[in-house]
C-alpha cells in the first residue's frame, strides 16, 4: 500500500514510517521539519530501497499535497502533524488553532481532490479534560470535554472528520476514518535506532533521564498532595511500538464508511515518584527531585480502559512493564545524548 505519513520526522511518525516500511508498504513522509528532524528520515530511506520518499511540506499547504497525493498514488493517510504542548497552546492558542485544526481541513480538501478515503487520525485524551474519577479509567464513551487549546484542536479533528465523512456518505463515497486518542507515549524503538527528541523537553520520562545523563540539575515534582498512594499525580505510559502497532492494526481493519475511535493506552497508571523511582533504578544513579505546587489543571488520575480495542481489533499492549518501557528509552538516550543532533 502507497501510505502518507504527515509529521513523519517526529518522535511517534518516525516510528511510524520505520513499522510501514518492515511491512512492506511504501511511504510519502511528509514533514515541515518545524519540530521534527532529518536525521530519522535519511537513516530510514537508506535502507528503504526507494519505498521511503520524503518530503519538506506543510499539511497548510494543500495543492502541494494534493500534487503529493496523486503522484505518489497515496492510497492511505496516517495523519501525525501536529503541535503538541499543552502550555504552549495556552501561551499561543492561534499557533494551535492554524497547525492542528486548519491543518486538518488542508488535508481533507487534499484527500477530498484527490480521492483518498483511508486516514487514521492522531487524538489524544487531552480531548476528555478532567474526567470523573468515577470514569476513570477513561472508556471512549466519556464525555469530552477538553480544557487547553491543544485539547480543543484535537477533538475539532475529531469533529472535522466526522463531518466530512458524513457528507461523503450522503454523496455516494465512503470515507473511512479513525481517530486514536493517546494517552502518554513513551519508550524508544526496541531495536535502538529512534527515539524521541523535542526541544523544550516535557514529558516526564525524558526529563527524567536527561537529568540522569547531567542535561539538567534535576526533576520538578508538581504536587506531592494528590490523594493517590504517593501524593503524585498517576498517568497511563505506551510504549511507542505499542502505539505504532495499534496504528498499523487500525488501518488493515478499516471499511469503507467505518468512523472508528480507541482509546490507546495499558489499562493502568504510574506515579511520577513510581516514574522516578524506576529511572534511577534503570539508570542507576541517583536523580535529584525538587517538590512544588500543583500545575492548575492536572487531574489525581488518568489512565484509558483499552477494552474497547482490545474486544474489536484484539490488539493490546505487550510492553506494559515501567523499567522496560524506560530502558528502551535509556539505551537511545544513551546512545544520542544530544538527540539527534549526537554525532
Amino acid at each position: 500500500m502507497n501510505i502518507l505519513v504527515t509529521g513523519a520526522a517526529g518522535y511517534i511518525g518516525s516510528h511510524a514510517c520505520k513499522r510501514l516500511l518492515k511491512d512492506g508498504h511504501s511511504v510519502v513522509a511528509l514533514d515541515n521539519l518545524l519540530r521534527g528532524h532529518r536525521a530519522p528520515m535519511d537513516l530510514l530511506a537508506a535502507r528503504a530501497g526507494g519505498r521511503l520518499t520524503f518530503l519538506d511540506r506543510d499539511v497548510n499547504d494543500t495543492p502541494a499535497l494534493e500534487e503529493v497525493l496523486k503522484r505518489h498514488r497515496v492510497e492511505s493517510v496516517m495523519h501525525f502533524a501536529a503541535l503538541a504542548a499543552v502550555g504552549e497552546s495556552v501561551q499561543q492558542p492561534l499557533l494551535y488553532y492554524r497547525n492542528n485544526v486548519a491543518g486538518m481541513v488542508s488535508l481533507l480538501e487534499a484527500c477530498d481532490a484527490t480521492g483518498v478515503s483511508r486516514l487514521v487520525f492522531s487524538s489524544s485524551c487531552s480531548t476528555y479534560g478532567q474526567p470523573p474519577e468515577r470514569l476513570v479509567p477513561i472508556p471512549e464513551t466519556c464525555p469530552q470535554h477538553p480544557i487547553s487549546p491543544y485539547g480543543r484542536t484535537k477533538l475539532m479533528g475529531e469533529h472535522l472528520l466526522a463531518d466530512y465523512a458524513h457528507g461523503q456518505r450522503l454523496a455516494g463515497r465512503p470515507f473511512a476514518h479513525a481517530a486514536l486518542r493517546y494517552f502518554n507515549v513513551a519508550g524508544a524503538d526496541l531495536e535502538g535506532e529512534l527515539g524521541e527528541d523535542h526541544s523544550p523537553e516535557t514529558h516526564l520520562i525524558p526529563v527524567v533521564l536527561h537529568a540522569a545523563l547531567g542535561r539538567r540539575d534535576g526533576v520538578d515534582i508538581f504536587g506531592v498532595d494528590y490523594p493517590t498512594p504517593d501524593g503524585t499525580c498517576i498517568r497511563d505510559y505506551i510504549h511507542v511500538d505499542d502505539l505504532v502497532d495499534a496504528h498499523v492494526a487500525v488501518l488493515g481493519a478499516l471499511k469503507p464508511g467505518d468512523g472508528l475511535a480507541f482509546n490507546l493506552g495499558i489499562g493502568r497508571g504510574f506515579s511520577v515518584r513510581q516514574v522516578i523511582r524506576a529511572a534511577c533504578a534503570v539508570t542507576r544513579t541517583e536523580i535529584p527531585t525538587r517538590e512544588g505546587p500543583r500545575r492548575p489543571g492536572d487531574p489525581p488520575r488518568l489512565f484509558a480502559d483499552p477494552a474497547a480495542i482490545q474486544r474489536t481489533l484484539g490488539w493490546s499492549a505487550k510492553v506494559t512493564d515501567l523499567h522496560r518501557i524506560i530502558e528502551s528509552a535509556w539505551a537511545w538516550f544513551r546512545a544520542h545524548p544530544n538527540g539527534y543532533r549526537s554525532g
